[in-house]
Parts: structure tokens; C-alpha cells; sequence
């Protein structure tokens, strides 16, 4: 993850492979094969949750929007039916939306082909030398480097379910990482994708980024930048794209994320509820696998391993292939007055933000936390612990959106 230096601290050595070729091997057995081919205005306690309009347009409102949101969006000068013409561009001040009801992501069908998933940027998130210099509380020394290895191809095969969320923000097309998650009150059948706060809402001085897709499996296959010279749709999102239509992140994220991660950093977590660009069936009948969300929050004292999956792209790497990282992991506090955040070794960079970090418990794997920030040397990952903030807004999206 970019990032401004951050201040020197003792490191702890190298962790043995033997721990990381155990969470390796568990997540691998675990993670169930999904036959790929080549070719609203209420906030619950801890989070905000917003409605857009439905991936057929019939939103129940002017434009697809869903009812009531397009009168609000008229409230801030939005012209509904230029949106999908390009009036989503238009990043001014007064009409870029910051409130958790006023989320807005109509589908525009074709936006996201293969060229332009290609040419996003990563999003990063820093961390100060002020911020990573507190060393109030919990904080252990800074992890050694854990070099980040390719994950085995196909991803649908070896790999637990992730892939790449895109989203559009005043600086252009990014790229953040994110994980399919069970759905508790909808076994089988769910439309939820895990990622950092981060990449939905830009924190206390923007608003809600815009075309927020998700791509599960993203290049199954890991070809290379020449090999996907031409690539079809197929290629680059073998089990299609599909469109939060309602999406959640914390108020401590909404009110007091910022560049560097700020006040906000401990909860950099989000919940998208998704619909196919194409299609009817639910994303984990699509993929054919999800995960359960450990919100336990176990203290990094406890866990003999983390490992953090991703789609880094900022250099060395390009965004197209998915890596790995395990570790053991440490504690990090930026704040006494803020939770305690999970850190360990990692050489991923941007573009890994927003992927799931996940655990082995009783022989299942489960998704404890997510990438947040890094140092500019990219030499460790944080992530927030997720607690009864992030159950509660977990809930909250599964009750009110998870059926529909």
C-alpha cells in the first residue's frame, strides 16, 4: 500500500513457513470449487445503509431509482436521466452525496469491459508517521516482510472466493479487492461481497464513489497482461459483473476516514449487497461458494495465523493476477480511544485493499478482517478487528436487502 514513511520500530523475526503452509493448505481444502470456465435513509448502530436502484432498471422510482431517491438526488441538482449518460461525472462538491441513505448505482450495462478494468488504479490508503508512531496501547513491534505469493490457478478451484471491486471516484476508475460472504439469513442464496469502507466512500471530506461492481474470480486463469490483449468479457469476469444495489459502511468511516486512514481506519470495513448485470441466480449459486463472517473479533494474541488474499496492483505488480500473504498476526493501535487493528506482514501493495484476511476455525475457513492501510514501503498490512459495530451492520443488510 502507498504510503508516507513511517517511523522505525524493532521487528520481529521471520515467521516459519510451517504456520503458513497450514493456513495455506486448510483454505485450499476448505474452499469449494465453482466449475469456472476459460473461455435506505435508516442508520443501525455502527453503520449506514443505503439503497440504489435494481440492476433491471425498475427500481420503483423515476430513472430505476428506487422510490424516493431520485427526488432526493433532484434535492442536490442530480439530473436523473442524464446519470446514465454521463452525469455521474460530475464529482462538484454539492453534488457528490456523503449521507449513508443517499448511495446511489444505477447500472450502466456495458460499462465495465475488459479495457477498463485493466486501466484502473489501485486505491491506497496511507498511514502517518504520526499515526503509525502512537504506539498507545496494543501495538507489537513491526512485522518482517512477508513476501506475497501467486495464488494457484484457477482461483475458482484454489482459492477462496475473491475478486476485484471497481468503482469510480473524481480521480478516475479504481480497483480495490473483496470476498463473497455467507448470508445467515439467507443460506445458500447470497448477494454479499466484503470490502474496506474505503472503497465505497472516500470518509469525512467526500462521498459515496460511483458504478461500484464486483468481479468474482477475477481472470481465473492469471494471463498475463499480453495474453489478455484482446480479452473477452468472459475471460476477464467468468462469472459476470454484478452491481451493488445497496451498500453499507461504518458512520466512524462515513465521519472520520480520510487519506491516511484517520479516525476511521479501525472500522475501514463495508458490506455490498449485489445484483448480475446479467442474469437471476444469487452470486454464491453463481460462484458456487462463501464464506462466514468470524465477528468474534479474537485478540491477535490468540490466532497463530492470518493470511490476506488480494489483487495488488500498484507496482511491482499489475492487478491481474491474485496473491497471498500469511502470517502470524500483530497488533496495531493508532489511537487509545480506537480498537486495536490486526497488522502483519505482507509485500502486496494497492489494489489489495478491501480483501479478505481469513482463519481457519475448527477446520472451517472464515473471514476475519479485510485489508485497510499499509506503509509506503509496503512491508505490512492492517486490517480492523470486526466486532458487534460490524455484526450489527452485517445484520442490518442481510435483514433489510438479503432477500431481494
Amino acid at each position: 500500500m502507498r504510503s508516507t514513511p513511517v517511523s522505525a520500530a524493532p521487528r520481529r523475526g521471520r515467521r516459519t513457513a510451517l504456520a503458513a503452509a497450514g493456513l495455506v493448505a486448510a483454505l485450499t481444502l476448505t474452499a469449494t470449487a465453482c466449475g469456472g470456465s476459460e473461455d435506505e435513509a435508516d442508520t443501525k448502530p455502527g453503520g449506514g445503509t443505503s439503497q440504489a436502484a435494481d440492476a433491471d432498471g425498475t427500481g420503483g422510482g423515476e430513472g430505476g431509482l428506487a422510490a424516493g431517491l431520485a427526488d432526493r438526488l433532484k434535492e442536490h441538482g442530480i439530473d436523473v436521466d442524464k446519470w446514465k449518460d454521463g452525469g455521474w461525472k460530475n464529482w462538484d462538491e454539492d453534488k457528490w452525496l456523503s449521507e449513508a441513505k443517499d448511495f446511489v448505482n444505477p447500472v450502466i450495462e456495458g460499462l465495465w469491459q475488459p479495457d477498463r478494468m485493466k486501466s484502473a488504479k489501485e486505491a491506497d490508503k496511507t498511514v502517518t508517521t504520526k499515526d503509525a508512531a502512537a504506539d498507545q496501547g496494543a501495538t507489537d513491534p513491526e512485522p518482517a516482510p512477508v513476501e506475497a505469493v501467486a495464488e494457484k490457478k484457477p482461483y475458482h478451484e484454489n482459492a477462496a472466493p475473491v475478486g476485484k471491486v471497481f468503482f469510480d471516484s473524481p480521480e478516475g476508475s479504481m480497483v480495490c479487492s473483496g470476498t463473497v460472504i455467507k448470508d445467515v439469513n439467507h443460506p445458500g442464496k447470497s448477494n454479499l461481497v466484503w470490502t474496506a469502507g474505503h472503497c465505497v466512500h472516500a470518509g469525512g471530506s467526500g462521498g459515496w464513489y460511483r458504478n461500484i461492481a464486483f468481479v468474482p474470480s477475477y481472470n481465473d486463469y492469471g494471463k498475463s497482461e499480453a495474453e489478455l490483449a484482446n480479452a473477452t468479457a468472459t475471460e476477464m469476469a467468468p462469472y459476470g459483473t454484478w452491481w451493488a444495489d445497496w451498500a453499507s459502511t461504518s458512520n466512524q468511516w462515513i465521519q472520520g476516514g480520510s487519506e491516511s486512514g484517520g479516525d476511521g481506519a479501525a472500522y475501514d470495513y463495508s458490506v455490498l449487497h449485489v445484483k448480475p448485470e446479467q442474469g437471476s441466480k444469487s452470486l454464491e449459486e453463481t460462484v458456487g461458494a462463501a464464506l462466514e463472517v468470524d465477528f468474534s473479533a479474537p485478540s491477535a494474541t490468540e490466532v497463530s495465523s492470518m493470511g490476506a488474499w488480494g489483487y495488488p496492483a500498484a507496482a511491482p505488480y499489475n492487478g491481474l493476477e491474485m496473491f497471498k500473504c500469511v502470517d502470524r498476526p500483530g497488533r496495531l493501535s493508532l489511537s487509545p480511544s480506537l480498537p486495536t487493528m490486526y497488522r502483519i506482514g505482507c509485500t502486496m501493495t494497492g489494489g489489495s485493499s478491501g480483501g479478505g484476511w481469513f482463519r481457519v476455525v475448527d477446520g472451517e475457513t472464515k473471514l476475519v478482517s479485510n485489508t485497510s492501510i499499509g506503509p509506503l514501503e509496503n512491508t505490512w498490512l492492517a486490517g480492523p478487528q470486526l466486532g458487534r459495530d460490524a455484526e450489527a451492520l452485517y445484520q442490518n443488510m442481510s435483514k433489510t436487502y438479503g432477500g431481494q
